[in-house]
């Protein structure tokens, strides 16, 4: 007759995974890869996912899109309806009765569903792969936090000591799993995305990068518009490059009728890094595509705009920056134009000097090549890290003591 301890070492694990967005997705397949890496027992998996999960073997509960929303109106707009997608997932999560749930990033969704699950299923370990902004606003969530989450995976690396001085969950620095990608960015050849989208390499090229949110592009679009117009009356010439995701086309492409120049789209990962090294310098809306702009030695302006009443929540904002590019540097190397200050004049303004060479963009290079160096420090791949830490949960015979919570 089979022991127990066999019988439970020969059954897959189950690991139910819950992202809120795009970003999150792309945590989660890296995630993924890394736990098939590590783990010697095959992998089941299931939650709400986007595309690069689906891919990676986890199927969706329902379309990512469903719960991409942000800001406090867009929440509120969409109330009920969120209540109920973030009532599923937990119903689901238990119901699959994984041996860990894994909540990535938009902690407006993922935590609602961390706090039922963990009111209704306590036995489940949950942990956060990115940590929300504590050390920005709202310090009191990282005590509340312990609350429902067992382990924070940290993607900057002051996070930890911040939650260990605000009362928060465990928390390890693990790094961002784009940092994996910063020799494959190093010799990727831009070309073939050169030549069929006939750019001129002899003249200078935008890439414009408005958000994966319905939201971000809804605000952007027109002043990232108006801001190409006043750049146009300097560099008549310029080329306009534009990444998008399936989930936004639809506005991109009604946004850029108002546009004085039509911009060249592009879809899909790889072309959006190959136009990323085409470019001279980019005009993004902040969030983790900064990062991916510095691996790319990328040069750039950051810029952001929220609804009213999220802009006048966030009057107690604890930091005077938030691109995670000048997180990870602890300065505002890159220009950050938020909310007000999101004009097309500041805009064409910052860019300008970047597109004409100036010592900004000089400036902007040594930034861009501390930043790699900052983050690529540690032997172990971020994907690595990560998974290592959800294995010992998901792998562990009781779930961790949560006596002290």
């Amino acid at each position: 007759m089979a022991r127990a301890e066999d019988i439970a070492g020969d059954r897959p694990l189950r690991l139910y995974l819950v992202a809120g967005e795009h970003s999150g997705d792309a945590l989660g397949a890296k995630l993924i890869q890394g736990l098939r890496q590590l783990s010697e027992r095959p992998l089941e998996l299931a939650g709400v996912s986007g595309e690069l999960m689906e891919a990676e073997g986890c199927p969706s509960l329902f379309p990512l899109s469903d719960v991409s929303v942000m800001s406090p109106l867009a929440i509120l707009r969409q109330l009920p309806f969120l209540i109920q997608r973030i009532n599923e997932t937990a119903e689901a999560a238990i119901a699959y009765q994984p041996d860990v749930l894994v909540i990535l990033d938009s902690p407006e969704f993922t935590h609602q569903v961390a706090k039922r699950v963990r009111r209704w299923a306590p036995h489940i370990p949950i942990i956060d792969y990115v940590s929300p902004t504590v050390w920005a606003w709202r310090p009191g969530r990282a005590k509340k936090m312990r609350r429902y989450i067992d382990h924070v995976l940290a993607i900057l690396p002051f996070e930890p000591e911040v939650h260990e001085r605000l009362g928060g969950p465990a928390c390890s620095y693990v790094g961002h799993p784009l940092v994996e990608r910063v020799n494959e960015l190093e010799t990727l050849d831009p070309s073939p995305l050169r030549d069929e989208l006939g750019i001129d390499p002899d003249r200078k090229v935008l890439l414009v990068l408005p958000g994966s949110r319905r939201s971000e592009v809804q605000r952007l679009m027109e002043p990232f518009g108006q801001a190409i117009a006043l750049l146009l009356e300097k560099i008549p010439d310029l080329q306009i490059v534009l990444p998008t995701v399936a989930s936004v086309r639809d506005l991109v492409e009604e946004g850029i009728k108002t546009w004085p120049l039509q911009p060249r789209i592009v879809t899909g990962t790889e072309n959006k890094f190959a136009a990323f090294k085409l470019a001279d310098v980019a005009l993004a809306a902040s969030g983790t595509v900064t990062l991916e702009l510095a691996l790319s030695r990328t040069p750039m302006v950051v810029a952001y705009k929220v609804d009213p009443l999220a802009a006048y929540i966030r009057y107690i904002i604890l930091v005077d920056m938030v691109a995670m590019a000048n997180l990870i540097l602890g300065r505002k190397a890159f220009p950050e134009l938020l909310q007000y200050y999101c004009t097309p004049e500041a805009l064409a303004e910052a860019l300008l000097p970047l597109l004409q060479g100036g010592p900004e963009l000089e400036e902007q290079k040594k930034a861009l090549d501390e930043v790699i160096r900052l983050v690529t420090e540690k032997d172990e791949p971020p994907s690595i890290r990560a998974a290592r830490i959800v294995l010992s949960y998901a792998e562990a015979q009781d779930a961790p003591s949560r006596a002290d919570i």
